[in-house]
């Protein structure tokens, strides 16, 4: 009905309007009308408004722009000189800047508030319980309503970081479904609400189990920018390098979820960043293609920050990830070619995530629905990067087949089960590689992704070079530049070779043509011990799997964006890459602009003699130009039973006193890469060791007993 009263008033006003009052412009939203009219006839446009309603119950006053502002609803109109209009967000005064939504069960002070405010009373002063649906507490007294949140919510309150959740009854957990795939119906399960992820967790004590790791892992409710509603379902907002993403509650789950965001995953994204931007000072604009997008935040980042250096394609096969995305574009006001200029996004979320100064958008993308193998062969790009959930073997020859030449393809893998050995059967089907568990594992993953690169590569004919392959915990990333031609296709072939590795003392070497496998391992496990010891692994990539120059760019591209995240692992594989400690570590490298980036690493330890010092720096030049040494040792694994060893920047120090090269690994915190043998590393770590005991200790431990 009052839709209908609304229609009618409007038509009459605008038909019986004066003649020198007739409208140009006419917006109304419920009671909100935006007119546009000359500033005399104003008082005389709202007297005749005033008069449409024979009863008098409706009354209208007007308000004028001030210093040729207006503000409507929640835009802000600003008229210009030339008469144009131009619209921007619109902020009350009264406006906190805080978007991040809390729960009942989080806001403790309101619900002090609400049990004890009288001003706010329904149904002859009842209030219904802000934690419990109608059926399982009716509305009643404040009195009442107090001693319930007393006695059922804040009774097992979970504190952190000043914030109480309460347990909360409301039906927010989703009910299992049953096999038919029905709902299983029953009463709804009490539960608390996380405060950084906002999962729900039913048990007190495992949700303070969920909060020290949360903890553990340096995520408190700070990285969380906001909370939203859209579409019916809650969306949280999350801000990473600058850019805005949206989440679901269930993101970190991929079986429950389209739109996947693993947070721990924010190294690799940085190190993919980094590479991107070092080849974007090389030469631009790039054509570079997101192949997996989920929720954008890897394509976003590339578009806001390197800006016009980059033209950004990112694809998803699913429907709900590419309509997130273009969501996501318009959070962090970049454009989506093609895309409808009508807002994707409600009000709320324009209002908490659009800044007010922005009047343009910063950057443009393209967002495609298609499968990553036709989007390769159907258009060439400079940049590719690959990160499937699971392994990406699948993907890499439309990869190869449209990359231009010089280009960069950087791999995600995620299958750590069959990279790291714990499925061989797996392993032999994606990788063609046949692999058991060493104490270099993670090195071994990195060079079977290699391998698996340099073969769909050559079956293109081009080649490779390695500049950067990187295995932690949750991934292996491997970022390659592609060589057109056979005659390099070739080169990098050759690199494929086999791995002979002893099963007893785990001494390893790569398997040349022609040679006997136990005549090729300098240890003699193969005479002394019965049976066979050795296997052969592979094929693996024989080559470098650093380049020193891109890695120092890298270095100064991670400086020049504030990562200071990847700082310390990307200052680590510049050492890995030279074979080389921090001693004495002075490295450049340049920024996009041509500056001049210079990291300067301090000395350490006792100061040498000149012609000790000169010999070193000499060792070092010479050095410069040879390939890292294949593979690292750990010093744990092969210390001495009984004896102490010694602190491991102590033990580099000896292994370069040696005249062997050394260097810590990113690939193990225990691990030593050096050119030494496996024995000739134990000789040096033997020849430091301390005993446990000592004769002296056990001497006066023995006098004391006589004495006794």
């Amino acid at each position: 009905m009052s839709n209908f009263f609304k229609e009618d008033l409007e038509t009459k006003t605008i038909i019986t309007a004066p003649t020198q009052c007739r409208l140009t412009l006419w917006k109304m939203y419920v009671d909100d009308i935006l007119e546009k009219i000359k500033h005399e006839l104003t008082q005389e446009l709202t007297d005749h408004v005033n008069t449409i309603d024979a009863i008098g119950n409706i009354q209208f006053t007007h308000e004028e722009e001030m210093n040729k502002i207006i503000a409507f609803l929640e835009t802000k109109i600003h008229h210009k000189e030339d008469g144009s209009i131009e619209i921007t967000v619109y902020k009350k005064p009264a406006h906190t800047n805080q978007y991040r939504h809390i729960p009942p069960s989080l806001n403790w002070p309101y619900l002090k508030k609400y049990s004890s405010d009288s001003t706010k009373n329904v149904q002859s002063g009842r209030k219904m319980c802000p934690l419990c649906p109608e059926e399982k507490f009716k509305a009643s007294y404040s009195h009442k309503l107090r001693r319930h949140l007393q006695n059922l919510h804040w009774k097992v309150f979970v504190e952190f970081e000043g914030q109480k959740m309460c347990i909360c009854h409301l039906p927010c957990r989703t009910l299992k479904s049953s096999i038919n795939g029905d709902q299983v119906s029953g009463r709804h399960v009490a539960h608390y609400h996380c405060i950084v992820c906002s999962v729900t967790i039913a048990r007190k004590t495992d949700m303070i189990s969920h909060l020290k790791r949360h903890v553990n892992k340096g995520e408190t409710e700070a990285s969380y920018s906001g909370s939203i509603a859209l579409s019916g379902q809650a969306y949280e907002i999350m801000k990473e390098l600058g850019t805005n993403v949206q989440l679901l509650p269930n993101h970190t789950t991929p079986q429950k979820s389209d739109t996947y965001f693993n947070r721990k995953m924010k190294t690799n994204r940085q190190l993919v960043f980094c590479s991107l931007a070092v080849l974007a000072g090389e030469r631009n604009p790039l054509e570079c293609l997101d192949a997996f997008g989920a929720t954008g935040i890897m394509g976003l980042q590339w578009a806001k920050h390197l800006r016009s250096a980059v033209r950004v394609t990112i694809t998803d096969i699913n429907e709900a990830c590419v309509k997130m995305i273009k969501e996501n574009s318009e959070l962090n006001l970049i454009r989506v070619e093609g895309g409808s200029s009508r807002s994707l996004l409600g009000s709320d979320v324009a209002t908490s995530c659009l800044e007010e100064e922005a009047k343009a958008p910063i950057a443009s993308i393209e967002v495609t629905k298609m499968d990553a193998n036709v989007i390769m062969h159907l258009r060439p790009f400079d940049y590719i990067h690959l990160d499937p959930f699971g392994s990406a073997v699948n993907y890499l020859d439309a990869a190869f087949r449209n990359v231009r030449n010089l280009g960069i393809i950087s791999v995600t893998s995620t299958d750590t089960s069959s990279l790291f050995a714990k499925s061989p059967n797996v392993t032999l089907r994606h990788y063609g590689c046949h692999i058991v568990r060493t104490e270099y594992y993670k090195e071994l993953a990195a060079r079977m992704v290699v391998a698996a690169v340099a073969r769909a590569a050559a079956r293109c004919n081009k080649g490779i070079e390695v500049l950067m392959a990187v295995a932690l915990e949750h991934f292996v990333l491997v970022v390659v530049r592609v060589l057109r031609g056979p005659t390099q296709a070739d080169e990098s072939a050759r690199k494929l070779r086999k791995l002979v590795h002893c099963q007893w003392c785990e001494e390893r070497i790569f398997l040349k043509q022609g040679s006997m496998v136990d005549e090729t391992l300098p240890c003699s496990c193969h005479g002394s011990l019965p049976g066979k010891t050795t296997v052969q692994l592979g094929p693996l990539w024989a080559g470098p799997l650093f380049n020193t120059g891109f890695l120092r760019r890298m270095l100064c591209a991670a400086v020049q964006h504030s990562m200071e995240d990847i700082q310390p692992l990307v200052k680590t594989l510049i050492c890995e890459s030279e074979c080389t400690t921090f001693k004495s570590m002075v490295h450049a490298a340049f920024t996009n602009q041509g500056n001049t980036c210079l990291i300067l690493l301090p000395l350490a330890g006792k100061r040498k003699s000149v012609e000790e010092s000169g010999n070193v720096v000499k060792k070092l030049k010479g050095d410069m130009s040879l390939e890292h040494p294949p593979f690292y040792y750990s010093i744990h694994r092969h210390s001495i039973r009984g004896m102490n060893m010694p602190k491991l920047n102590k033990f580099l120090q000896y292994l370069t006193e040696a005249g062997f090269r050394v260097s810590r690994t990113h690939f193990d915190p225990t691990g030593v890469r050096t050119d030494a043998t496996l024995q000739q590393f134990k000789s040096v770590l033997t020849k430091y060791s301390a005993p446990t005991y000592t004769n002296e200790a056990t001497q006066t431990n023995v006098t004391t007993g006589e004495a006794v």
